[in-house]
Protein backbone atom coordinates (compact mmCIF):
# COMPACT_ATOMS: atom_id res chain seq x y z
CA UNK A 1 0.00 0.00 0.00
CA UNK A 2 1.20 3.07 -0.93
CA UNK A 3 0.98 6.40 1.15
CA UNK A 4 -1.93 7.78 -0.67
CA UNK A 5 -3.83 4.45 -0.12
CA UNK A 6 -2.63 4.31 3.43
CA UNK A 7 -4.20 8.09 4.13
CA UNK A 8 -7.72 7.28 2.22
CA UNK A 9 -7.41 4.22 4.18
CA UNK A 10 -7.07 6.52 7.46
CA UNK A 11 -9.41 8.92 6.24
CA UNK A 12 -12.25 5.72 5.99
CA UNK A 13 -12.17 4.44 9.52
CA UNK A 14 -11.86 0.86 9.74
CA UNK A 15 -13.38 -1.73 7.40
CA UNK A 16 -16.03 -3.40 9.03
CA UNK A 17 -17.38 -6.92 7.61
CA UNK A 18 -20.48 -8.45 8.07
CA UNK A 19 -21.47 -12.03 7.18
CA UNK A 20 -24.87 -13.37 7.51
CA UNK A 21 -23.41 -17.10 9.41
CA UNK A 22 -26.82 -18.48 9.79
CA UNK A 23 -30.42 -17.32 10.14
CA UNK A 24 -33.08 -14.98 8.38
CA UNK A 25 -31.81 -12.01 9.19
CA UNK A 26 -33.59 -8.63 7.71
CA UNK A 27 -32.36 -6.93 4.31
CA UNK A 28 -31.07 -4.10 6.02
CA UNK A 29 -29.79 -5.82 9.09
CA UNK A 30 -26.11 -5.21 7.07
CA UNK A 31 -26.36 -1.69 7.03
CA UNK A 32 -27.57 -1.27 10.25
CA UNK A 33 -24.64 -3.14 11.91
CA UNK A 34 -22.12 -1.00 9.84
CA UNK A 35 -23.97 2.31 11.34
CA UNK A 36 -23.77 1.15 14.84
CA UNK A 37 -20.03 0.24 14.53
CA UNK A 38 -19.05 3.49 12.86
CA UNK A 39 -20.94 5.13 15.18
CA UNK A 40 -19.69 3.20 18.20
CA UNK A 41 -15.85 4.28 17.28
CA UNK A 42 -16.49 7.98 16.22
CA UNK A 43 -15.71 9.24 19.21
CA UNK A 44 -12.59 7.62 20.19
CA UNK A 45 -9.35 8.53 19.17
CA UNK A 46 -7.47 7.05 15.60
CA UNK A 47 -4.93 5.29 17.75
CA UNK A 48 -7.62 3.41 19.92
CA UNK A 49 -9.98 3.07 16.96
CA UNK A 50 -8.66 2.27 14.11
CA UNK A 51 -8.83 -1.89 14.16
CA UNK A 52 -10.90 -3.71 11.28
CA UNK A 53 -13.74 -5.09 13.00
CA UNK A 54 -15.85 -8.71 11.85
CA UNK A 55 -19.52 -9.26 12.55
CA UNK A 56 -21.41 -12.92 11.80
CA UNK A 57 -24.71 -12.24 12.11
CA UNK A 58 -25.93 -15.85 13.90
CA UNK A 59 -28.71 -17.96 14.79
CA UNK A 60 -29.03 -18.83 18.22
CA UNK A 61 -27.63 -22.22 17.64
CA UNK A 62 -24.38 -20.89 16.61
CA UNK A 63 -23.68 -18.79 18.84
CA UNK A 64 -24.88 -21.35 21.71
CA UNK A 65 -21.84 -23.04 20.74
CA UNK A 66 -19.18 -19.97 20.31
CA UNK A 67 -20.67 -19.35 24.18
CA UNK A 68 -20.01 -23.36 25.44
CA UNK A 69 -16.47 -22.80 24.13
CA UNK A 70 -15.28 -19.75 24.97
CA UNK A 71 -17.17 -18.81 28.12
CA UNK A 72 -18.12 -22.05 29.68
CA UNK A 73 -21.85 -21.15 29.26
CA UNK A 74 -23.67 -23.77 27.12
CA UNK A 75 -26.62 -21.02 26.31
CA UNK A 76 -27.57 -18.71 23.25
CA UNK A 77 -26.34 -14.77 24.47
CA UNK A 78 -27.52 -11.90 22.35
CA UNK A 79 -23.99 -10.68 21.66
CA UNK A 80 -20.11 -12.01 22.04
CA UNK A 81 -17.39 -10.25 21.54
CA UNK A 82 -13.50 -11.54 21.07
CA UNK A 83 -11.04 -8.98 21.16
CA UNK A 84 -7.86 -9.31 19.31
CA UNK A 85 -4.30 -7.63 20.75
CA UNK A 86 -1.01 -7.61 19.68
CA UNK A 87 -1.49 -8.31 15.12
CA UNK A 88 -0.13 -4.71 14.72
CA UNK A 89 3.60 -5.60 14.44
CA UNK A 90 2.55 -8.08 11.45
CA UNK A 91 0.49 -5.77 9.32
CA UNK A 92 2.53 -3.82 6.28
CA UNK A 93 2.44 0.40 6.99
CA UNK A 94 -0.81 2.01 7.15
CA UNK A 95 -2.62 -1.06 7.46
CA UNK A 96 -5.27 -1.56 9.97
CA UNK A 97 -4.55 -3.98 12.58
CA UNK A 98 -8.09 -6.28 13.78
CA UNK A 99 -10.18 -4.73 16.50
CA UNK A 100 -11.55 -7.67 16.87
CA UNK A 101 -14.35 -9.97 16.37
CA UNK A 102 -18.59 -9.80 17.21
CA UNK A 103 -20.69 -12.04 17.19
CA UNK A 104 -24.95 -11.57 17.49
CA UNK A 105 -27.97 -14.36 17.76
CA UNK A 106 -31.01 -13.78 15.72
CA UNK A 107 -33.00 -15.05 17.63
CA UNK A 108 -32.24 -14.13 20.93
CA UNK A 109 -31.73 -10.34 19.96
CA UNK A 110 -35.49 -10.37 18.51
CA UNK A 111 -37.23 -11.58 21.83
CA UNK A 112 -35.49 -8.88 23.46
CA UNK A 113 -36.71 -6.72 21.60
CA UNK A 114 -40.07 -7.83 21.03
CA UNK A 115 -40.33 -8.39 25.50
CA UNK A 116 -38.95 -5.11 26.16
CA UNK A 117 -41.04 -3.59 23.11
CA UNK A 118 -37.99 -1.88 21.51
CA UNK A 119 -37.96 -1.62 17.46
CA UNK A 120 -35.30 -4.76 16.64
CA UNK A 121 -33.17 -2.77 14.43
CA UNK A 122 -32.62 -0.49 17.36
CA UNK A 123 -31.92 -3.37 19.84
CA UNK A 124 -29.99 -5.05 16.77
CA UNK A 125 -27.45 -1.39 16.71
CA UNK A 126 -27.25 -1.62 20.88
CA UNK A 127 -26.06 -5.03 20.99
CA UNK A 128 -23.31 -3.50 17.85
CA UNK A 129 -22.79 -1.23 19.83
CA UNK A 130 -22.18 -2.55 23.43
CA UNK A 131 -19.65 -5.33 21.72
CA UNK A 132 -17.55 -2.58 19.83
CA UNK A 133 -16.89 -0.84 23.48
CA UNK A 134 -15.91 -4.59 24.48
CA UNK A 135 -13.33 -4.39 21.35
CA UNK A 136 -12.15 -0.89 22.74
CA UNK A 137 -11.63 -2.44 25.82
CA UNK A 138 -14.91 -1.38 28.16
CA UNK A 139 -16.67 -4.18 30.22
CA UNK A 140 -19.15 -4.22 33.29
CA UNK A 141 -17.85 -6.90 35.74
CA UNK A 142 -17.86 -4.01 38.05
CA UNK A 143 -20.46 -1.68 38.83
CA UNK A 144 -18.37 1.26 38.25
CA UNK A 145 -17.18 -0.13 34.91
CA UNK A 146 -21.04 -0.64 34.34
CA UNK A 147 -22.03 2.80 34.56
CA UNK A 148 -19.38 4.05 32.45
CA UNK A 149 -19.98 1.28 29.49
CA UNK A 150 -23.94 2.18 29.99
CA UNK A 151 -23.36 5.85 29.48
CA UNK A 152 -20.88 5.02 26.21
CA UNK A 153 -23.82 3.38 25.02
CA UNK A 154 -26.49 6.08 25.95
CA UNK A 155 -24.62 8.80 24.26
CA UNK A 156 -23.71 6.80 20.88
CA UNK A 157 -27.28 5.53 20.81
CA UNK A 158 -28.30 8.86 20.75
CA UNK A 159 -26.35 10.14 18.02
CA UNK A 160 -28.19 7.60 15.92
CA UNK A 161 -31.54 8.51 16.99
CA UNK A 162 -31.86 5.70 19.48
CA UNK A 163 -33.52 5.96 22.80
CA UNK A 164 -31.94 5.50 25.84
CA UNK A 165 -31.99 1.14 26.32
CA UNK A 166 -31.83 1.63 30.09
CA UNK A 167 -34.99 3.68 30.75
CA UNK A 168 -37.00 2.38 32.96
Amino acid sequence: MNATDADQNAMNGPEVEVVISAGDWPGDAVATVQRAVRSAIAGFDAADAMGDISVALMDDASIRVLNRDFRNKDAATNVLSFPLDGEAEMLPPGENAPLGDIAVALETVQREAAAEEKDFGDHLSHMIVHGTLHLLGYDHEQDDDAEEMEALEREVLATMGIADPYRT
